[in-house]
């Protein structure tokens, strides 16, 4: 078995046909490109990085390069990753000219006795480690920038049960020793207040890989995803003996009638059953398993392809 792994793009409120398919495209590279690391003996957790990193590199979506900006006009990123051989874990927040956080919450996870770094300790411990700075302006694009000022001239008119913006990325890896893993990174909800962190570093909320149990990584409102417990509350459904499909949707329901709060995620079972789900409009994913590729944006529609 070469093993699998599933990547999302974040749950949306509303994408347009042309951008749908540079996101469906980015997908689609992420997750090829984590099962190349899986079926050349890499690890889970080799596969979600290198998964996360494609999407972060990616402008399309909002982490890394393309990450939507504060209310200063400034981006602040967050990103976690799990081992589920032994609950090994490392997250940064608020983080600012690194173009990889994925890359840097790996290395807490790896480098450090902590869990979570945040603002300027983890700037300084990624200058420790020889990861360059980028200028700010690197990870800015045209789009983040618009979006931002749309944002502004609309927040008096916005309904508070209607939270939109709710792109993240990540990934999740089955390898062929039997390892789960999950990535997620995010720049977060655009104006947000400066500081605001949401659910992505937040082990539980924003992910979470135990390998008696299984991997997920999850997308949407960050703040009702932390009331819930979103990751950890799916894990607890499928350790109960509901399926992956029957897990996910109960606690994307849950959080919806509790909250309001809508969202998705993607999940890869102890066994290699995976699943997405999203009660947001959209939600960009693509799998990988047995050399076959499956991809889709809205409800109803994959995509499929053989894998080289």
């Amino acid at each position: 078995m070469n093993g699998v792994v599933v990547v999302h793009g974040g749950g949306a409120s509303s994408i347009s046909a042309e951008r749908k398919e540079r996101m469906r495209q980015g997908v689609v590279r992420a997750a090829a490109a984590a099962y190349g690391v899986l079926k050349q003996g890499g690890s889970a957790v080799d596969a979600v990085e290198r998964a996360v990193t494609v999407l972060e590199d990616d402008p399309e979506f909002n982490a890394g390069c393309g990450s939507v900006l504060n209310e200063n006009g400034d981006v602040e990123m967050d990103a976690s990753i799990m081992d589920g051989k032994d609950l090994s874990t490392g997250a940064v927040s608020a983080v600012r000219c690194i173009a990889n956080p994925i890359k840097l919450a790996r290395l807490v996870m790896e480098k450090t006795s902590h869990c979570l770094l945040t603002g300027q300790g983890a700037a300084k411990f990624a200058a420790d480690m020889g990861i360059p700075e980028v200028p700010v302006e690197t990870l800015i694009t045209e789009r983040s920038k618009k979006h931002l000022e749309k944002e502004k001239r609309e927040k008096g008119a916005q309904k508070p049960d209607c939270p939109k913006n709710m792109g993240t990325v990540g990934a999740v890896a089955l390898d062929c020793k039997g390892n789960l893993a999950y990535a997620t990174s995010t720049g977060g909800i655009v104006n947000k207040m400066v500081g605001r962190v949401g659910d992505t570093p937040c082990v539980g909320s924003g992910g979470y890989a135990d390998n008696n149990i299984g991997a997920i990584s999850t997308t949407g409102h960050g703040e009702s995803i932390l009331k819930v417990n979103l990751a950890r509350l799916t894990l607890f459904h499928l350790e109960q003996g509901k399926t992956a499909e029957e897990a996910a949707n109960l606690a994307l329901n849950y959080m919806k009638s509790k909250l309001k709060g809508l969202g998705g995620l993607i999940m890869i079972s102890k066994t290699g059953d995976w699943v997405t789900k999203w009660t947001s409009a959209s939600m960009p994913w693509a799998a990988a398993k047995d050399g076959k590729l499956q991809a889709g944006i809205d409800l109803c529609e994959i995509m499929t392809e053989d894998l080289p």
